[in-house]
């Protein structure tokens, strides 16, 4: 037998991917790792890790392989019909509560919901919100109702392309993280795992936010605001689609990194 030390030694950069697979195998939390280092680690236990560990040496998200990945304050089921959700995106749950933390029953709609992590995090949040969230992809959905009913939020769930089957409904808030990766772009070799329909947004990676800016203002309440999460050098691009669209206040929030992550504005009336 190996012990826990041993074998993250052999595991391969990065070490805290390599924890979480072994404490996911373990079924132990982070703390007791750094107090068991010199445990032994029984040999099936061992075997499966390292099954696990070459999976994600080949390029597959550890997300996918524990089958859960935690976004603000929620631990979500995940897998590889969903993006996996990222810290980026908590700008944009950030952002949505500096405006409608303290007003009374926003209706709010997440487009291209994916496991449903924005969605939820609004209306674990916001709860006298009226939360609807939209997806094309019915995987999606199967995966985002499901962890609503398990953390027991209520969110409307709607398949729909964009705003295709939402009909003339309007909304004090809508937000989303739609595909925005640019075809050809270095990064896409090293997120060829998760669904390429959540990642491109054609040849600059915009296609999806103009859709979305430009039909936006048709569903938005008056002062209805809008906004996106986008890739890290097209914040300038953004903006400029959201002005041409009417929206006031049109404005840039950074990431924890301090890279231009969601923009917005609200509805000019």
């Amino acid at each position: 037998m190996a012990s826990v030390r041993a074998l993250l030694a052999s595991a391969g950069a990065p070490l805290m991917a390599a924890e979480t697979l072994l404490l996911h195998c373990l079924e132990r939390d982070r703390a007791w790792l750094y107090a068991h280092g010199d445990d032994e680690v029984p040999a099936s236990v061992a075997a499966d890790f390292q099954a696990l560990n070459r999976r994600r040496l080949r390029g597959e998200p550890v997300a996918y392989l524990t089958g859960v990945q935690d976004f603000w304050s929620l631990t979500l089921n995940v897998g590889p019909g969903v993006l996996v959700p990222r810290p980026d995106t908590e700008t944009l749950i950030e952002w949505s509560l500096d405006l409608f933390r303290h007003r009374t029953s926003p209706r709010i709609l997440d487009l291209g919901t994916g496991s449903g992590a924005i969605a939820l995090a609004l209306a674990s949040e916001l709860t006298d919100a009226c939360v609807t969230a939209a997806d094309i992809s019915a995987e999606a959905l199967a995966t985002a109702r499901a962890n609503g009913e398990r953390l027991s939020l209520e969110v409307q769930w709607v398949e729909s392309d964009w705003f295709g089957a939402l009909n003339d409904e309007r909304w004090s808030l809508i937000v989303s993280n739609p595909p925005y990766v640019a075809e050809g772009d270095p990064h896409l070799a090293s997120l060829s795992a998760e669904p390429q329909l959540a990642l491109l947004g054609g040849t600059e990676g915009l296609d999806c936010v103009e859709r979305i800016v430009a039909a936006a203002p048709e569903h938005l309440e008056p002062a209805g605001w809008l906004l996106v999460e986008h890739g890290y050098d097209q914040g300038s691009a953004v903006r400029t689609h959201l002005q041409r669209a009417g929206f006031e206040g049109v404005e840039t929030r950074r990431d924890l990194a301090g890279r231009e992550r969601v923009s917005g504005g609200y509805r000019g009336d």
